[in-house]
């Protein structure tokens, strides 16, 4: 189990669970923010052996009530609440805003890059609290052996520690962990 503070709000937690299962990993927890957004999030990350996305409910409570959004990946196809999303063609990863532990799915592909290399790809970018599902190409480059640095066109870049499972410790101006 993994714990972290927020950095970028005036109060917010995030806790999060990785496990293997059967057939790939799982991963889900819950973000909590008090500050100029107040809102929960819980999410849930089923992934393929390879670190790949295959589904992810995420569902968000704030002013404007509960809400929940799907989205699935079946031969390279998304979906997002049933309808095909062509935009999406190509992502290999889910970003859901809300947590620092979807930076581990491509940190873990990554791990054979040399200190200095980058690579660059699409992720669907899931949105929190208005849970919009956006394509973003993000990019990470290994700075050293458990740094890393995250960048895309829209946020800019940040540094990234990670411990030697490829879990965030610090995101920089993000969140920093407290636990696991």
């Amino acid at each position: 189990m993994y714990g972290w503070v927020r950095d970028d709000e005036s109060v917010g937690h995030s806790v999060a669970r990785l496990e293997r299962t059967a057939d790939g990993w799982l991963a889900h927890g819950a973000e909590t923010l008090i500050g100029d957004i107040t809102m929960a999030c819980r999410f849930r990350v089923g992934l393929d052996a390879r670190w790949r996305t295959r589904d992810v409910p995420v569902t968000v409570v704030d002013d404007d009530g509960e809400r929940t959004s799907t989205l699935e990946v079946l031969d390279g196809t998304w979906t997002v609440d049933g309808s095909v999303r062509p935009d999406l063609l190509g992502c290999v990863d889910v970003d859901v805003a809300a947590t620092p532990l979807t930076n581990t799915f491509p940190i873990r592909r990554l791990e054979a890059l040399a200190v200095g290399e980058s690579s660059t790809s699409p992720v669907a970018w899931v949105d929190v609290p208005s849970l919009q599902v956006h394509r973003v190409d993000q990019t990470y480059r290994r700075l050293g052996p458990l740094g890393w640095e995250y960048s895309d066109p829209t946020h800019g870049a940040f540094e990234l520690v990670v411990d030697d499972q490829g879990v965030v410790v610090d995101y920089a101006g993000l969140a920093r962990r407290v636990t696991g």
